[in-house]
């Protein structure tokens, strides 16, 4: 195709439903083939507000304040970067013309965890671990059991780890209830998942479009109360068992169509491959590929929705560690050392207007052989503070 873009009355515009980091990455990347972006979130000064074209602060779960907002700014494509977000605002813009990426039902089904395993698991027949959907604590007690101890539990709607907790023994069952209600999103509904004694997990970002479907090379991640504190590309795994990850990956983003950039984790037992979860966005663990890729995440994503090829080449090896804020503030801001700017070695700092204990804030980037990059990362988040 002939990719054209003009700053004229029907140039391409991008509205992001959803103005987090992951969002200001793309609208960099969308800027930067002079696409006019729109960004919007439930507060002001969210990260991507900083560098779009323009920004609303709206309720996100009210379908009339997006419906509003969509209609007024006519974008060429929607894109949802929150899992809390009015669905059925989505497929009525579908119904009144817009492109919602990948589409408002890819969007329905993996914004939800019930949604995305159950056609996963039932639909599609993929490998996951056993799991059980309750909506009362009597219920979860009862799921809890017929799991097993540990078992994981999570709102069927949330990110970043927020309302998921482990349940080691039956006497953990009423703490994680309420956990369960930190939710960033629904916690009406929880899903109650087996606990996989995992040897590693994944996340394989897959892009699609017309001109085909593209794999990065896999992320390892490490986990802390269920959001990634560290992640590295590429992750050392046997062929066999990249491949039954593509494989499954294909299928599940061929079930849901659509262009753009899904995020499909695995947990990875020996040679046993199981899917956890799907993102159809960039993904947190996928920062890492914004030194490691000459096409990171973002870039691959704002390719795949204007129909563009989706090539890129690999630098190398490298790691990505997240800065979580230590204190509270509604002016925060971060001291980064003049070492972890090097030749091989970068911080990104989000811009978030406040800082709360545990929010993530910035990440180190580093390119390096694994194991020395994962240490490096590491000890640059160290150096971090914030006041």
């Amino acid at each position: 195709m002939l990719f054209t873009t003009t700053l004229q009355k029907d140039a391409i515009k991008i509205m992001l439903l959803g103005s987090g980091e992951l969002g200001k990455e793309v609208a960099i990347e969308a800027q930067r083939l002079g696409i006019e972006v729109v960004a919007v979130d439930k507060y002001d000064n969210a990260p991507a507000h900083l560098v779009a074209n323009k920004s609303y602060v709206i309720d996100m779960k009210d379908e009339t304040s997006i419906l509003e907002v969509i209609e007024k700014e006519k974008p060429t494509y929607i894109l949802p970067e929150v899992e809390a977000i009015s669905i059925s605002a989505l497929f009525e813009a579908e119904k009144r013309g817009f492109h919602v990426i990948p589409n408002a039902e890819a969007v329905n089904k993996t914004m939800n965890r019930k949604n995305i395993r159950v056609f996963a698991a039932e639909e599609l027949g993929l490998k996951t671990s056993g799991f059980e959907f309750v909506t009362t604590l009597d219920g979860l007690k009862t799921a809890a059991e017929r799991i097993g101890f540990p078992c994981v539990i999570k709102p069927v709607m949330s990110s970043s780890g927020h309302g998921q907790s482990i349940a080691k023994t039956p006497d953990d069952i009423e703490k994680s209830w309420e956990i369960a209600k930190e939710a960033r999103g629904d916690a009406s509904e929880l899903i109650v998942e087996e606990f996989i004694t995992f040897d590693y997990e994944i996340t394989l970002l897959t892009v699609r479009n017309e001109t085909g479907t593209v794999f990065c090379d896999a992320i390892g991640h490490m986990q802390k109360e269920g959001d990634f504190i560290l992640s590295w590309q590429p992750m050392t795994m046997s062929d066999e068992t990249l491949q039954k990850a593509r494989d499954i990956a294909k299928t599940v983003t061929d079930g849901l169509g659509g262009r753009g950039i899904f995020g499909v984790e695995f947990f990875v037992k020996g040679e046993e491959v199981y899917f956890s979860e799907l993102s159809p966005r960039p993904h947190d663990t996928g920062m890492v590929t914004l030194i490691t890729q000459s096409q990171s995440q973002f870039a691959l994503h704002v390719r795949a929705v204007l129909g563009l090829p989706l090539n890129y080449t690999t630098y190398g090896s490298g790691a990505c560690g997240a800065y979580k804020a230590k204190n509270e503030s509604h002016t925060p801001v971060l001291e980064v050392p003049d070492s972890a700017f090097t030749n091989n070695s970068f911080v990104r700092v989000f811009g978030k207007p406040e800082s709360h204990v545990g929010r993530r804030m910035a990440v180190s980037l580093v390119l390096d052989d694994v194991e020395a990059a994962k240490a490096r990362a590491i000890e640059i988040v160290n150096q971090i503070s914030d006041n």
